[in-house]
Formats: structure tokens, C-alpha cells, sequence
């Protein structure tokens, strides 16, 4: 269950080159958050009825926009029978003059799921040309068939061009397949990989937070810096409020297809995975964080997540930060107080 997210302009916790941390500022609650810039202007995609829609000159101050769909995608309800138009964990993508916004229809804690997409030639909800067609499914899975799951899309691009979409959560890990162009379609003939698992009879340590037996891991976010590919990845349990125990994880390869190996040399598909965010150890203000995004303005790297607020009660809010790399080339994030 996704807190509710009020309408209007609000703050956000995000520190800025110049500006002072905006924590003690209310700011908008959402889970999934993942942002794009068009023009002048920042757009955020979350899970909510719809898809929930804000926008922002700034990344600092927010206003709530139109859902993407005011009734269900029409395939929504062959997939999930009693789909409420609840959509989870968005990803926004341009490619060659078209915005690619890919969602996930899914029934909860199961892996009856499929991931759509839809497309727009504008984000500008003024413009004539605004319009999100819906392009119908992606990926489907369906339980005892498919032992992978079909939300938490991710669209990156290899040093060829070529597009590939990472997406899935717990069952067998994460998944990579190789899309068409225009990256509407799985491509022909397919090719897929597994690029993140966490087994349970892999070998398992302290950075399971005591829970021997957790196999979750989800939201996959592949982010190309310099020489390689970093695979951003979140473990353990969201939507807890005070008991969430979310947290981010990265590994990296020089091939988007992978093997993804984490500081300690660990490959991602054997359970490996250097902490990124890790919540009360890192602030004493949240509880948890996770489902990131990474993008660049200006010159800048910035991780977007949700994190639940231990001052507000455990709710769900965006938290944008921006990325250190060591000289090692991995990124570390502080949340603020």
C-alpha cells in the first residue's frame, strides 16, 4: 500500500551545488520515484493510481500533474482481474523524439505481472501534441510458468545504441532482455540474461540484516559512467513504514549484459552487492531507502529514491542526493539529518 501524496507545490529533502539541505521541509511522498528533464523543466513518475505525475523547475519545489491514465490500460484487467489502476514503479526514457514510459501491472506478492509501455512526443501537459498512447505489453509473467517477474522496468542503451530493458524482483532475480528499436517490443531473436540474484543457498552475511533466509531483491537501474556499467539494485522489504528494512546495492561490469561484481569482487547473480544507502546506520532521520533512480544534470550525478521518514511516522518520501565517486570509481551517498 502506497502512502497517499498530497497535491500543490511542496519541498523536497535534496541538496543542491550552492543550496542549503531542505530536510526540515515537508516533502512529497511517493514510492518509485524516477525523473526526467525536458527543457526547462523536471518531471517525476511514481507508483500511484494512474501513475502519478509532478513537475518542477527546480528539484526543490513540486506540483502535482494529471495521472498518465484516468482509467486502466485496456489489457490491465486480462493480466490482474481486480486491477484497481494502481501502477507500479515507472521508468521514463527519450529516445530519437519520443518519451518511453514503461509501468508495471501486477498482482500483489505474486509474480502475475506484466510490464506496458506508453509513448508521448512532449512531457508539457500544455502542449497541443501531449497525448501518452498506450503500446500495449511488454513482458508477461505468469506464476508456474515464469520464474522471474515481469515489474520494475529500467530502459539503458549499450555503447552501441542498442536498447535493453532490466526489470524484476525476488523469484529468480533480476532480469536483462534486449529490445527492438523503436524499444516498443522484445527483440527477435530474444536474448536474455540474469544479472542479480539472491539465492538462499547462496552464501549470505551480515548485510542481510539478520534475515538468513532473504532471497529480495528488485528495482534494477543500470547507469553508465566512464569505463562501466553500474547496476543499482535495492534489497529486503519496502513499504514497512517503521519496519521497512530496504536498502541500495550496486555492482558493475564493462558489458551491460554483465557479470555484475561488487567491491569485494562478489557477482551480483550469486548474491553480491556493495551497500549504497542503508538507512538508521547512515541518519538517524530514515528508516530505510530504496527503488533509486540515477541521472545527471549539469555536470552532476544525482541518486533519486524513496526513504521512509522515521520523523513522519515511517511514510514514504523522495530524497534526491547527489553522488561521490571514490577513487575507485564507486559511488557513495549520505542522506540528510
Amino acid at each position: 500500500m502506497v502512502p497517499r501524496v498530497f497535491a500543490g507545490a511542496l519541498l523536497v529533502a535534496v541538496v543542491l551545488p550552492g543550496m542549503a539541505a531542505q530536510a526540515q521541509s515537508p516533502s512529497i511522498r511517493v514510492h518509485d520515484p524516477v525523473l526526467i528533464r525536458a527543457d526547462s523543466t523536471y518531471y517525476l513518475f511514481a507508483t500511484g493510481r494512474g501513475i502519478a505525475v509532478w513537475s518542477s523547475p527546480d528539484l526543490l519545489t513540486w506540483e502535482r500533474q494529471p495521472p498518465v491514465f484516468a482509467e486502466p490500460p485496456v489489457w490491465a484487467r486480462d493480466v490482474v482481474p481486480d486491477f484497481s489502476n494502481h501502477i507500479w514503479a515507472p521508468d521514463i526514457a527519450y529516445h530519437n523524439g519520443t518519451y518511453y514510459l514503461y509501468f508495471s501491472v501486477s498482482a500483489f506478492g505474486r509474480n502475475t505481472s506484466a510490464i506496458g509501455v506508453a509513448t508521448n512526443t512532449t512531457l508539457d501537459p500544455n502542449d497541443p501534441d501531449f497525448r501518452w498512447v498506450d503500446r500495449g505489453i511488454v513482458v508477461r509473467s505468469v506464476p508456474g510458468r515464469d520464474l522471474w517477474n515481469a515489474i520494475d522496468p529500467n530502459l539503458a542503451f549499450d555503447d552501441e545504441g542498442t536498447p535493453w530493458l532490466a526489470f524484476g524482483s525476488f523469484w529468480g532475480g533480476l532480469k536483462l532482455v534486449r529490445m527492438a528499436d523503436p524499444p516498443i517490443r522484445v527483440a527477435t531473436p530474444e536474448v536474455w540474461h540474469t544479472i542479480a540474484a539472491r539465492h538462499r543457498y547462496w552464501k549470505l552475511d551480515e548485510r542481510d540484516a539478520g534475515d538468513a533466509t532473504s532471497s529480495a531483491v528488485e528495482a534494477p537501474f543500470i547507469f553508465k559512467k566512464g569505463d562501466f556499467y553500474y547496476l543499482f539494485a535495492s534489497w529486503d522489504f519496502c513499504c514497512r513504514g517503521m519496519n521497512s528494512t530496504y536498502k541500495v546495492v550496486v555492482g558493475r561490469s564493462r558489458h551491460i549484459t554483465g557479470p555484475y561484481v561488487d567491491k569485494e569482487g562478489e557477482k551480483m547473480v550469486h548474491g553480491g552487492g556493495s551497500v549504497v544507502v542503508r538507512g538508521f546506520e547512515q541518519s538517524p532521520r530514515w528508516v530505510a531507502g530504496g527503488h533509486n533512480g540515477v541521472y545527471t544534470f549539469d555536470g552532476i550525478d544525482y541518486l533519486v529514491l524513496h526513504a521512509y521518514d522515521a520523523t513522519d511516522e515511517g511514510r514514504s518520501r523522495l530524497v534526491i542526493r547527489p553522488i561521490e565517486w571514490d577513487d575507485e570509481g564507486w559511488p557513495t551517498v549520505t542522506l540528510p539529518d
